[in-house]
């Protein structure tokens, strides 16, 4: 699959939230389309779900950062008030669920300006606790000859929310979890960008939990 992003010279880059848990490989490939021109956006902040080596990777890139262990809340009520705070005083336009991997009440202003990306082609495979491997094992043991990604509108229930942009991937004979991980995240590179711009140009509407894309 080919996909040439072109540069966006002409799009006011939005002020985007990343929320992390782990590694922090989506906020870099942010970080790399935001230098090249290809993401119409900036990143005001970083929320981290505990210390990871994201949150380094993040530091180390120059970003403000903000943990709020969530081992430190009894509940996702508690905890999602303490990420509201912390992500709402940097005055997002939109926020990105980066590998963020627990569930979150945001505010109802932020109602369809928070985003996902979730590693199959949801309305499959989805729900809570399938993240990361889960996934890709779950797909190689339902014999699925396709999957991919899925960036959608976050609902605060687990891969839900109205689907914006999906990418597929062959499921290849002898794939492993680790090698359909691996090309199932090229592709992710590429879609998750491709939504945030949307958003960033102002195409995206939602009737129901249909994402209608307008023509520019």
């Amino acid at each position: 699959m080919v996909c040439i992003m072109t540069k966006l010279s002409n799009i006011e880059p939005v002020r985007l939230v990343a929320l992390i848990s782990g590694g922090g490989r989506t906020l870099m490939n942010f970080m790399d389309k935001i230098r090249s021109g290809e993401l119409a956006a900036r990143v005001v902040g970083v929320v981290a779900s505990g210390h990871s080596p994201g949150v380094e990777r993040a530091r180390q890139a120059g970003l403000e950062v903000c943990v709020v262990p969530r081992k430190d809340y009894d509940s996702v009520k508690l905890f999602s008030t303490a990420v509201n705070e912390a992500v709402l005083a940097a005055g997002p336009d939109v926020v990105a669920l980066a590998g963020f991997l627990h569930l979150w009440h945001y505010p109802e202003s932020l109602d369809w300006k928070v985003m996902n990306i979730h590693p199959a082609l949801l309305p499959s495979f989805g729900g809570a606790g399938m993240y990361g491997h889960h996934v890709h094992e779950a797909v190689l043991e339902a014999g699925c000859k396709v999957t991919g990604c899925t960036v959608h509108f976050c609902d605060r229930r687990y891969d839900t929310g109205p689907i914006i942009v999906q990418r597929t991937v062959a499921v290849l004979e002898g794939d492993t979890p680790n090698t359909l991980a691996a090309r199932v995240f090229e592709q992710e590179c590429i879609a998750y960008p491709e939504a945030i711009n949307l958003f960033a140009e102002d195409r995206l509407s939602i009737d129901g939990r249909v994402v209608h894309v307008r023509a520019k």
